[in-house]
């Protein structure tokens, strides 16, 4: 039997993850009393019960005392019970752009501003994140990257580890990106966008990528970043990191620091114990303005 509790921050994606879940073979059962959570997780426990795996959304919707959904984890725990405890996370502005966006008031805001619930919300819910088996913060996941990650843990049942890091490229005259946890700054390489034949092309262009790490100082600059990425990487996961932003910017985010992301997230890609994804944010910028 495999018990999983499905909770988290209001607006990271728990109904989404429930219903993908669902889609995947677990009997799903959404915002139930917390006061019929011990008899529930009794009735999984049965010898005889048809129901192998199951998804039990929490949150604080109608008011639920999280006090005592504490205390039914605690006798759930002294009943030998398994269970697993999936936490779903966002970072602050995007939870308030995801309300604003579906224009839904925040459970614990009642007439007040959004942000004023989620910090409520974060201090109530708090002890869950300490005992949760797997953290996701869906701050820059796509619905797709969020069901691959759910299906590696419920579905391929692979090792996972608490991680997701996102390469970024980008451009230094667009601005650093705010939640960036380390910058890179690519722009003493040398620039394709002097080269006539390369400025319209990007960093995802070989002809691009060869003219960038055709010198020794590329070539010097990725091995050292291949190097500290390798040393920092396991020291976060023991250190219980979740999210890991690298950003790489040269100065209009389309040639070097594409190529350069690029290159790091082949080296970093085949590796099981964290997600990976990577994203360009300003390559297409130039061509828009130029558009205009």
């Amino acid at each position: 039997m495999r018990f999983v509790i499905v909770t988290g921050m209001s607006g990271a994606g728990k109904s989404t993850a429930l219903k993908m879940l669902e889609d995947m073979g677990y009997f799903c059962v959404d915002n139930l009393p917390i006061l019929l959570m011990k008899k529930f997780a009794e009735m999984l426990a049965e010898p005889d019960t048809k129901i192998r795996k199951t998804a039990l959304g929490i949150d604080i919707r109608g008011g639920q005392d999280f006090l005592g959904l504490e205390e039914s984890l605690r006798q759930i725990d002294g009943m030998g019970i398994k269970y697993e405890i999936l936490f779903l996370d966002a970072k602050d502005d995007v939870l308030v752009k995801r309300y604003k966006e579906t224009r839904r008031q925040h459970p614990l805001s009642g007439s007040g501003r959004i942000d004023k619930g989620i910090a409520r919300e974060r201090e109530k819910i708090a002890f869950l994140k300490m005992k949760a088996t797997y953290i996701l913060d869906t701050s820059k996941m796509l619905t797709r990257e969020l069901r691959l990650e759910l299906e590696k843990i419920f579905v391929e049942g692979k090792n996972f580890k608490n991680l997701y890091i996102t390469i970024m490229s980008f451009g230094f005259k667009y601005g650093v990106p705010q939640d960036a946890d380390l910058v890179f700054d690519v722009r003493f390489l040398p620039n394709p966008y002097y080269i006539e034949e390369l400025k319209a092309k990007t960093g995802n262009d070989p002809e691009v990528q060869d003219y960038v790490m055709e010198n020794d100082k590329g070539r010097i600059f990725l091995a050292k970043l291949k190097d500290m990425m390798e040393f920092l990487i396991p020291n976060y996961i023991l250190e219980g990191k979740n999210q890991l932003v690298v950003a790489i910017g040269c100065t209009g985010g389309k040639h070097r620091s594409v190529t350069l992301a690029n290159a790091l997230y082949h080296i970093l890609e085949p590796e099981e114990n964290y997600g990976i994804r990577i994203e360009h944010r300003d390559i297409e910028k130039d061509a828009l303005r130029k558009r205009k």
